[in-house]
Protein backbone atom coordinates (compact mmCIF):
# COMPACT_ATOMS: atom_id res chain seq x y z
CA UNK A 1 0.00 0.00 0.00
CA UNK A 2 2.88 2.51 0.97
CA UNK A 3 4.62 1.57 -2.71
CA UNK A 4 1.46 2.51 -4.04
CA UNK A 5 0.99 5.69 -2.38
CA UNK A 6 4.65 6.79 -2.98
CA UNK A 7 3.71 5.75 -6.87
CA UNK A 8 1.36 8.53 -6.80
CA UNK A 9 3.05 11.01 -5.21
CA UNK A 10 6.04 10.69 -7.69
CA UNK A 11 3.60 11.04 -10.54
CA UNK A 12 1.72 14.19 -9.32
CA UNK A 13 5.37 15.79 -8.99
CA UNK A 14 6.77 14.59 -12.48
CA UNK A 15 8.29 17.91 -14.19
CA UNK A 16 7.74 18.19 -17.79
CA UNK A 17 9.63 20.61 -20.52
CA UNK A 18 6.62 22.39 -22.31
CA UNK A 19 7.23 24.98 -24.98
CA UNK A 20 5.56 28.21 -24.05
CA UNK A 21 7.00 30.67 -26.50
CA UNK A 22 7.82 30.29 -30.35
CA UNK A 23 10.52 32.79 -32.59
CA UNK A 24 11.33 33.10 -36.32
CA UNK A 25 12.82 34.88 -38.45
CA UNK A 26 12.23 34.75 -42.61
CA UNK A 27 14.97 36.48 -44.04
CA UNK A 28 12.94 38.72 -46.39
CA UNK A 29 15.79 38.54 -49.62
CA UNK A 30 13.76 35.61 -51.92
CA UNK A 31 16.11 33.67 -54.42
CA UNK A 32 13.89 31.75 -57.13
CA UNK A 33 15.50 28.84 -59.02
CA UNK A 34 16.05 30.95 -62.05
CA UNK A 35 17.98 33.15 -60.38
CA UNK A 36 20.88 30.57 -60.94
CA UNK A 37 20.34 30.50 -64.36
CA UNK A 38 23.74 32.19 -64.97
CA UNK A 39 26.05 30.26 -62.34
CA UNK A 40 28.41 28.32 -63.90
CA UNK A 41 27.77 25.04 -62.55
CA UNK A 42 30.74 22.57 -62.57
CA UNK A 43 31.76 18.85 -60.92
CA UNK A 44 34.08 18.05 -58.24
CA UNK A 45 37.03 17.89 -60.79
CA UNK A 46 36.10 21.04 -62.55
CA UNK A 47 34.76 19.77 -65.74
CA UNK A 48 31.30 21.33 -67.08
CA UNK A 49 28.13 19.34 -66.80
CA UNK A 50 27.46 19.25 -70.07
CA UNK A 51 23.71 20.55 -69.30
CA UNK A 52 22.11 23.78 -69.79
CA UNK A 53 20.68 25.18 -66.89
CA UNK A 54 17.39 25.31 -67.40
CA UNK A 55 17.85 21.35 -67.52
CA UNK A 56 19.92 21.30 -64.32
CA UNK A 57 17.24 23.63 -62.50
CA UNK A 58 14.44 21.28 -63.64
CA UNK A 59 15.85 18.46 -62.42
CA UNK A 60 16.88 20.22 -59.60
CA UNK A 61 13.10 20.79 -58.48
CA UNK A 62 11.98 17.22 -59.90
CA UNK A 63 14.32 15.61 -56.77
CA UNK A 64 14.31 18.27 -54.18
CA UNK A 65 10.50 20.08 -54.74
CA UNK A 66 12.84 23.44 -53.82
CA UNK A 67 11.45 26.79 -55.74
CA UNK A 68 12.83 29.31 -53.90
CA UNK A 69 15.02 29.93 -50.70
CA UNK A 70 15.35 32.86 -48.64
CA UNK A 71 19.11 34.32 -48.16
CA UNK A 72 20.04 36.84 -45.34
CA UNK A 73 20.67 40.38 -45.99
CA UNK A 74 24.66 41.27 -46.60
CA UNK A 75 24.65 43.63 -43.24
CA UNK A 76 23.37 40.49 -41.16
CA UNK A 77 25.08 37.44 -39.23
CA UNK A 78 23.70 34.26 -37.99
CA UNK A 79 24.03 35.72 -34.59
CA UNK A 80 21.50 38.65 -35.59
CA UNK A 81 19.08 36.37 -37.38
CA UNK A 82 19.20 34.47 -33.76
CA UNK A 83 18.81 37.57 -31.74
CA UNK A 84 15.19 38.51 -33.95
CA UNK A 85 14.31 35.16 -33.61
CA UNK A 86 14.71 35.29 -29.89
CA UNK A 87 13.13 38.46 -28.99
CA UNK A 88 10.00 36.69 -31.10
CA UNK A 89 10.05 33.83 -28.35
CA UNK A 90 10.74 36.11 -25.75
CA UNK A 91 7.55 38.37 -26.49
CA UNK A 92 5.76 35.25 -27.59
CA UNK A 93 6.38 32.95 -24.00
CA UNK A 94 4.97 36.97 -22.22
CA UNK A 95 8.50 35.86 -19.83
CA UNK A 96 10.96 38.32 -18.21
CA UNK A 97 14.37 37.66 -20.03
CA UNK A 98 16.39 37.76 -17.35
CA UNK A 99 14.37 34.77 -15.64
CA UNK A 100 16.25 32.56 -18.28
CA UNK A 101 18.38 30.37 -17.10
CA UNK A 102 19.99 29.07 -20.24
CA UNK A 103 20.43 30.26 -24.05
CA UNK A 104 21.35 27.24 -25.94
CA UNK A 105 22.25 28.29 -30.35
CA UNK A 106 22.32 25.66 -32.30
CA UNK A 107 24.50 26.64 -35.34
CA UNK A 108 27.30 25.25 -37.50
CA UNK A 109 29.51 27.74 -39.28
CA UNK A 110 29.19 30.47 -36.77
CA UNK A 111 28.68 33.97 -38.02
CA UNK A 112 30.05 34.16 -41.46
CA UNK A 113 30.03 37.29 -42.93
CA UNK A 114 29.25 38.21 -46.32
CA UNK A 115 31.49 37.51 -49.15
CA UNK A 116 33.91 36.31 -46.41
CA UNK A 117 34.31 32.52 -45.28
CA UNK A 118 36.62 32.80 -42.08
CA UNK A 119 35.31 31.37 -39.30
CA UNK A 120 33.84 33.50 -35.94
CA UNK A 121 32.38 31.45 -32.92
CA UNK A 122 34.60 33.60 -30.30
CA UNK A 123 32.45 34.63 -28.51
CA UNK A 124 29.60 32.12 -28.71
CA UNK A 125 26.81 33.22 -30.89
CA UNK A 126 24.61 32.93 -27.80
CA UNK A 127 26.95 34.75 -25.94
CA UNK A 128 26.32 37.29 -29.06
CA UNK A 129 22.19 36.62 -28.38
CA UNK A 130 22.66 37.58 -24.59
CA UNK A 131 24.40 40.77 -25.30
CA UNK A 132 21.28 41.67 -28.11
CA UNK A 133 19.17 40.98 -25.88
CA UNK A 134 20.92 42.67 -22.77
CA UNK A 135 20.30 40.70 -20.22
CA UNK A 136 22.48 41.21 -17.02
CA UNK A 137 21.90 38.20 -14.85
CA UNK A 138 25.08 36.53 -15.06
CA UNK A 139 23.31 32.78 -13.82
CA UNK A 140 21.63 32.92 -17.65
CA UNK A 141 24.05 30.63 -18.96
CA UNK A 142 25.19 31.08 -22.74
CA UNK A 143 26.35 28.00 -25.07
CA UNK A 144 26.54 26.84 -28.68
CA UNK A 145 25.65 23.42 -30.10
CA UNK A 146 27.07 22.22 -32.93
CA UNK A 147 25.50 18.71 -34.06
CA UNK A 148 24.58 19.37 -38.02
CA UNK A 149 21.08 19.84 -39.07
CA UNK A 150 20.04 17.95 -35.77
CA UNK A 151 21.29 20.73 -33.87
CA UNK A 152 18.16 22.73 -32.80
CA UNK A 153 16.39 19.54 -31.85
CA UNK A 154 19.48 17.89 -29.89
CA UNK A 155 19.67 21.40 -28.08
CA UNK A 156 16.23 20.89 -26.73
CA UNK A 157 16.66 16.86 -25.60
CA UNK A 158 19.60 18.92 -23.70
CA UNK A 159 16.91 21.46 -22.17
CA UNK A 160 14.70 18.51 -21.55
CA UNK A 161 17.91 16.92 -19.37
CA UNK A 162 17.82 20.56 -17.81
CA UNK A 163 14.95 21.44 -16.79
CA UNK A 164 13.72 17.57 -15.23
CA UNK A 165 16.56 18.51 -13.38
CA UNK A 166 14.28 20.61 -10.75
CA UNK A 167 17.40 23.19 -10.69
CA UNK A 168 16.23 25.12 -14.23
CA UNK A 169 13.07 26.53 -15.11
CA UNK A 170 13.34 28.70 -18.72
CA UNK A 171 15.64 27.48 -21.61
CA UNK A 172 15.68 29.63 -25.12
CA UNK A 173 16.82 27.06 -27.52
CA UNK A 174 17.55 29.04 -31.03
CA UNK A 175 18.24 27.32 -34.35
CA UNK A 176 20.06 29.96 -36.52
CA UNK A 177 21.71 29.65 -39.71
CA UNK A 178 23.59 31.24 -42.62
CA UNK A 179 24.20 28.64 -44.90
CA UNK A 180 23.97 30.71 -48.20
CA UNK A 181 27.26 31.96 -46.98
CA UNK A 182 29.25 28.20 -47.21
CA UNK A 183 28.07 26.70 -50.32
CA UNK A 184 30.33 26.45 -53.07
CA UNK A 185 28.29 29.00 -56.21
CA UNK A 186 29.49 26.58 -58.82
CA UNK A 187 28.06 23.46 -56.71
CA UNK A 188 24.54 22.51 -58.35
CA UNK A 189 24.13 21.43 -54.41
CA UNK A 190 24.43 25.01 -53.36
CA UNK A 191 20.19 25.82 -54.59
CA UNK A 192 19.55 23.68 -51.95
CA UNK A 193 20.75 25.59 -48.67
CA UNK A 194 18.95 28.79 -47.22
CA UNK A 195 19.10 31.30 -44.11
CA UNK A 196 17.01 31.63 -41.20
CA UNK A 197 16.37 31.16 -37.48
CA UNK A 198 13.98 29.51 -35.02
CA UNK A 199 13.26 29.51 -31.87
CA UNK A 200 11.25 28.21 -28.80
CA UNK A 201 11.13 28.93 -24.50
CA UNK A 202 10.96 25.70 -23.33
CA UNK A 203 9.60 25.77 -19.44
CA UNK A 204 9.57 23.31 -16.52
CA UNK A 205 6.05 22.37 -15.49
CA UNK A 206 4.63 19.97 -12.80
CA UNK A 207 1.73 17.98 -13.97
CA UNK A 208 0.29 14.49 -13.33
CA UNK A 209 -0.13 13.78 -17.09
CA UNK A 210 2.47 13.27 -19.40
CA UNK A 211 3.00 16.65 -21.32
CA UNK A 212 5.37 18.33 -23.35
CA UNK A 213 8.45 15.99 -24.69
CA UNK A 214 8.12 12.45 -23.72
CA UNK A 215 10.37 10.70 -25.30
CA UNK A 216 13.34 11.50 -27.63
CA UNK A 217 16.36 9.32 -29.35
CA UNK A 218 19.60 9.88 -30.33
CA UNK A 219 22.08 8.06 -32.60
CA UNK A 220 25.57 8.97 -34.20
CA UNK A 221 26.95 6.99 -37.03
CA UNK A 222 30.39 7.93 -37.54
CA UNK A 223 32.59 5.38 -37.92
CA UNK A 224 31.33 4.93 -41.41
CA UNK A 225 29.05 7.69 -42.43
CA UNK A 226 30.92 11.27 -40.65
CA UNK A 227 32.19 12.02 -43.98
CA UNK A 228 28.92 12.56 -45.69
CA UNK A 229 29.16 15.92 -45.08
CA UNK A 230 32.53 18.13 -45.30
CA UNK A 231 34.01 21.21 -45.85
CA UNK A 232 36.09 21.01 -49.16
CA UNK A 233 37.01 23.59 -52.19
CA UNK A 234 35.28 25.28 -54.62
CA UNK A 235 34.82 22.86 -57.85
CA UNK A 236 36.38 25.98 -59.60
CA UNK A 237 39.39 26.54 -57.96
CA UNK A 238 41.52 29.28 -61.01
CA UNK A 239 38.57 31.28 -61.03
CA UNK A 240 37.56 34.38 -58.61
CA UNK A 241 36.73 31.86 -56.00
CA UNK A 242 40.53 30.99 -54.21
CA UNK A 243 41.10 27.77 -54.20
CA UNK A 244 42.10 27.32 -50.30
CA UNK A 245 38.40 28.46 -49.30
CA UNK A 246 36.27 25.97 -47.28
CA UNK A 247 32.90 25.36 -48.88
CA UNK A 248 30.04 22.89 -47.32
CA UNK A 249 30.05 19.49 -49.62
CA UNK A 250 27.92 16.58 -49.42
CA UNK A 251 27.70 12.95 -51.27
CA UNK A 252 24.57 13.07 -51.77
CA UNK A 253 23.45 9.93 -53.41
CA UNK A 254 25.06 7.81 -49.95
CA UNK A 255 23.29 10.43 -47.72
CA UNK A 256 19.88 10.12 -48.94
CA UNK A 257 20.38 6.16 -48.88
CA UNK A 258 21.89 6.63 -45.33
CA UNK A 259 18.23 8.74 -44.47
CA UNK A 260 15.79 6.55 -45.63
CA UNK A 261 17.55 3.65 -44.30
CA UNK A 262 17.66 5.23 -40.69
CA UNK A 263 15.31 7.97 -40.10
CA UNK A 264 11.99 5.66 -39.73
CA UNK A 265 13.23 2.76 -37.48
CA UNK A 266 14.81 5.96 -35.27
CA UNK A 267 11.23 7.54 -35.33
CA UNK A 268 9.85 4.16 -34.47
CA UNK A 269 11.72 3.10 -31.87
CA UNK A 270 11.15 6.79 -30.35
CA UNK A 271 7.20 6.19 -30.97
CA UNK A 272 7.94 3.12 -28.77
CA UNK A 273 9.83 4.52 -26.26
CA UNK A 274 6.97 6.68 -25.04
CA UNK A 275 4.06 4.06 -25.86
CA UNK A 276 2.34 6.37 -28.56
CA UNK A 277 0.97 4.96 -31.46
CA UNK A 278 1.90 6.29 -34.79
CA UNK A 279 -2.05 6.21 -35.67
CA UNK A 280 -2.29 8.87 -32.72
CA UNK A 281 0.64 11.36 -34.34
CA UNK A 282 -0.94 14.63 -35.21
CA UNK A 283 1.77 15.91 -36.86
CA UNK A 284 6.06 15.18 -38.29
CA UNK A 285 8.34 17.95 -38.15
CA UNK A 286 11.07 17.07 -39.86
CA UNK A 287 14.05 18.56 -40.97
CA UNK A 288 13.68 19.21 -44.54
CA UNK A 289 16.70 18.95 -46.49
CA UNK A 290 15.24 17.76 -49.68
CA UNK A 291 11.11 17.05 -50.76
CA UNK A 292 11.29 13.90 -52.26
CA UNK A 293 13.83 12.29 -49.44
CA UNK A 294 11.37 13.51 -47.05
CA UNK A 295 8.41 12.11 -48.78
CA UNK A 296 10.46 8.53 -49.22
CA UNK A 297 11.63 8.45 -45.21
CA UNK A 298 7.24 9.20 -43.72
CA UNK A 299 6.60 6.08 -46.29
CA UNK A 300 8.80 4.23 -44.77
CA UNK A 301 8.14 4.82 -41.26
CA UNK A 302 4.47 3.99 -41.93
CA UNK A 303 5.66 0.95 -43.46
CA UNK A 304 6.90 -0.36 -40.51
CA UNK A 305 3.82 -0.17 -39.05
CA UNK A 306 2.11 -2.12 -42.18
CA UNK A 307 0.14 1.26 -43.16
CA UNK A 308 0.07 1.83 -46.65
CA UNK A 309 -2.35 4.80 -46.33
CA UNK A 310 -1.25 7.91 -44.90
CA UNK A 311 -2.64 10.59 -43.29
CA UNK A 312 -3.06 13.59 -45.33
CA UNK A 313 -0.92 16.72 -43.90
CA UNK A 314 0.40 14.84 -41.46
CA UNK A 315 3.61 15.89 -42.52
CA UNK A 316 3.46 19.56 -43.20
CA UNK A 317 6.55 20.82 -45.66
CA UNK A 318 8.15 24.58 -46.31
CA UNK A 319 11.58 23.26 -48.01
CA UNK A 320 9.74 24.26 -51.35
CA UNK A 321 9.65 28.34 -50.44
CA UNK A 322 12.35 28.20 -47.75
CA UNK A 323 14.35 26.06 -48.71
CA UNK A 324 16.87 23.82 -46.54
CA UNK A 325 17.91 26.08 -43.59
CA UNK A 326 19.68 23.68 -41.53
CA UNK A 327 19.13 23.83 -37.81
CA UNK A 328 16.30 26.18 -38.71
CA UNK A 329 13.69 24.30 -40.30
CA UNK A 330 11.99 22.60 -37.49
CA UNK A 331 11.98 25.65 -35.39
CA UNK A 332 10.52 27.88 -37.83
CA UNK A 333 7.68 25.44 -39.01
CA UNK A 334 6.96 25.02 -36.05
CA UNK A 335 6.34 28.74 -35.54
CA UNK A 336 4.57 28.94 -38.56
CA UNK A 337 2.07 26.46 -37.54
CA UNK A 338 2.16 27.49 -33.81
CA UNK A 339 0.93 30.76 -34.37
CA UNK A 340 -1.88 29.97 -36.81
CA UNK A 341 0.65 31.54 -39.79
CA UNK A 342 0.28 28.25 -41.85
CA UNK A 343 -3.28 26.93 -43.42
CA UNK A 344 -4.62 24.55 -42.73
CA UNK A 345 -1.72 23.17 -40.73
CA UNK A 346 -2.32 23.51 -37.25
CA UNK A 347 -1.57 22.71 -33.40
CA UNK A 348 -4.07 21.84 -30.68
CA UNK A 349 -4.22 21.22 -27.46
CA UNK A 350 -3.85 17.15 -26.63
CA UNK A 351 -2.28 16.92 -30.12
CA UNK A 352 0.79 14.72 -30.66
CA UNK A 353 3.90 15.73 -32.86
CA UNK A 354 6.84 14.23 -33.29
CA UNK A 355 10.15 16.27 -34.18
CA UNK A 356 12.95 14.56 -36.08
CA UNK A 357 16.38 15.20 -38.02
CA UNK A 358 19.53 13.87 -39.87
CA UNK A 359 22.68 15.72 -40.63
CA UNK A 360 26.08 16.01 -40.41
CA UNK A 361 27.37 13.59 -38.38
CA UNK A 362 25.85 11.10 -39.27
CA UNK A 363 23.81 12.23 -36.32
CA UNK A 364 20.05 11.70 -36.12
CA UNK A 365 17.68 12.72 -33.61
CA UNK A 366 13.57 12.83 -32.76
CA UNK A 367 11.28 13.88 -30.10
CA UNK A 368 7.80 12.84 -29.16
CA UNK A 369 6.21 15.60 -27.91
CA UNK A 370 2.56 16.06 -26.44
CA UNK A 371 0.67 19.45 -26.49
Amino acid sequence: MNNDIDRIAIMKNQIFSVITGTGSYIPARCIKNEDFLDYEFLDSSGKSLGKSNQEIIEKFFDITTIAERRYAQDNLVTSDLAYYAALETIESAKIDKEQLDYIIVAHNFGDVKNQQKSLDIVPSLASRVKYLLGIENPNCIAYDLPFGCPGWLQAMIQADYFLRSGDVQKILIIGAETVSRVCDPHDRDSMLYADGAGAVILEAIKGDNPVGIVAHKTRSDTLLHSKMLFMGKSYKTNGQIHSDSAFLKMHGRKLYQYALENVPPAIKDCLEKSNTKIQDVKKILIHQANGKMDEAILKRLFNLYNIEDIPEGIMPMTIDWLGNSSVATIPTLLDLIWKGNFKPHEIQKGDTIVFASVGAGMNINAAVYKV
